[in-house]
């Protein structure tokens, strides 16, 4: 890998540190607020519904901009998103600006993946971005949950900022202040990210012809008998992931009597066990050979259900590490496969926002319904049990679609084909 790419691993990895701990602020200011426990779902919500309901536009606009360029505007949209939970604008409202900005970063920073490196190096590329995603998300998790604890909270508000003549009044405004440091450090990445001089035709700017333009993207790929397979685990995947960050914290509070800021460590270890799935996949799967991780997927559902059986710290965290490794060792390749088909049908950022989109539609369901079964004051032990045996019964459904399709051709010969 060339300097450029770390380059955009780093920028990558602190502007999801930061989001990933305000995520964890924004729980916490929730909480302060009395809020009820059904809406603590729709910060992930609100967060997410950028990415569908841009998703015609984002792809164009990751086309019609170096990407590190976009990568800069649109974290510099998320520092404004934390600023404004800064001064007191409700946290939902607050963390779907930082959304906005994610949901418009994340087309250039998949994208510029297929602009910078061969095929066969797409899946150590995505290794390495999941794994540091992954990374982030237990550093950011656990310094989220550090920075809403009263200890950390004390000594950060003895700080005194004199470039800023700012001093810190409450822990909440302690804490953005760390957060949105981790923002500024991702800002000065992105600045130094190199311009590949990939140039796209072109871009439309009217609604109605990107609409158009986005749709016939989204049939191409679903019609695609490798991108359909690969999008509807990927689909899956994320919706499952978003869902089990919130029943981790549930689960947590009701079987092992965790407090919120000791609670978010737990979602770090899932983390770290997808870290280490992502790395394992990096270096054990090839391109051609991605499609044979997908039992894991069902593997993964049925450990999930062994939760509802543990009340012992110590045997959540072992039980933890294995469905996050289980998770990260089926979806790298994946994803992988994913980009290539659609850098192959399509360009690159109209590819990912199309796998945004539909990824981001199975997150705002899935959050939806469990915000629901919350509502419903389902037992966690049900909800968990529902949920993994959902995530079982799907991949089973879309190993048998694979079969089918391979009866018909061997798509298998599709991959490493080069672009369209």
């Amino acid at each position: 890998m060339n300097r450029g790419f770390y380059t955009i691993m780093a920028a990558q990895f602190f502007s999801s540190l930061a989001d990933n701990a305000l995520f964890i602020a924004a729980i916490a200011v929730l909480a302060e607020m009395s809020s009820p426990d059904w809406m603590t779902p729709l910060l992930k919500l609100f967060f997410v519904l950028s990415y569908v309901l841009l998703a015609a536009f984002v792809g164009a606009f990751a086309d019609s901009l170096p990407k590190g360029r976009v990568m800069l505007i649109t974290n510099m949209i998320k520092i404004f998103g934390c600023l404004l939970m800064f001064f007191d604008v409700h946290p939902l409202i607050a963390y779907a600006i930082v959304g906005f900005g994610a949901a418009a970063y994340s087309p250039a920073k998949y994208g510029i993946l297929t602009e910078l490196l061969p095929p066969e190096k797409l899946v150590a590329a995505n290794g390495w971005i999941e794994g540091l995603t992954m990374a982030s998300i237990i550093f950011g998790t656990v310094l989220g949950g550090a920075l809403v604890s009263p200890h950390i909270t004390t000594i950060l508000l003895q700080w005194h900022i004199p470039i800023l003549n700012l001093n810190l009044n409450t822990p909440t405004h302690a804490a953005l202040t760390v957060i949105s440091m981790l923002y500024i450090i991702a800002t000065i990445f992105n600045l130094k990210i190199p311009d590949t001089g990939a140039r796209y035709p072109h871009q439309q700017h009217r609604p109605s012809k990107l609409i158009i333009d986005f749709a016939n993207c989204c049939s191409i790929l679903w019609k695609d008998k490798l991108g359909q397979i690969s999008l509807a685990v990927t689909t899956l995947f994320w919706g499952a992931g978003a869902t089990l960050q919130f029943i981790v914290l549930k689960w947590a509070e009701k079987s092992l009597d965790m407090p919120l800021d000791k609670a978010a460590v737990l979602q770090g270890v899932v983390a770290f066990g997808v870290a280490i799935g992502a790395g394992v996949a990096a270096r054990m799967i090839p391109l051609k050979k991605s499609l044979t991780v997908m039992p894991m997927g069902i593997v993964m559902g049925l450990v999930v259900m062994a939760m509802t059986v543990v009340h012992s710290v110590w045997l959540a965290y072992p039980l933890l590490i294995i469905i996050g490794a289980l998770s990260g060792y089926f979806v790298v390749p994946m994803n992988a496969l994913l980009q290539h088909r659609g850098h192959v049908l399509m360009s690159a950022g109209h590819s990912i926002a199309v796998q945004n989109f539909n990824e981001n539609l199975s997150i705002l369901t899935m959050l939806v319904l469990y915000a629901l079964m919350i509502k419903m004051d389902l037992d966690v032990n049900i909800v968990i049990f529902l949920f993994g045996s959902f995530v079982a019964s799907i991949m089973i459904l879309i190993m048998r679609k694979h079969a089918a399709n391979q009866r018909e051709h061997d798509s298998l010969a599709l991959i490493g084909e080069v672009k369209h």
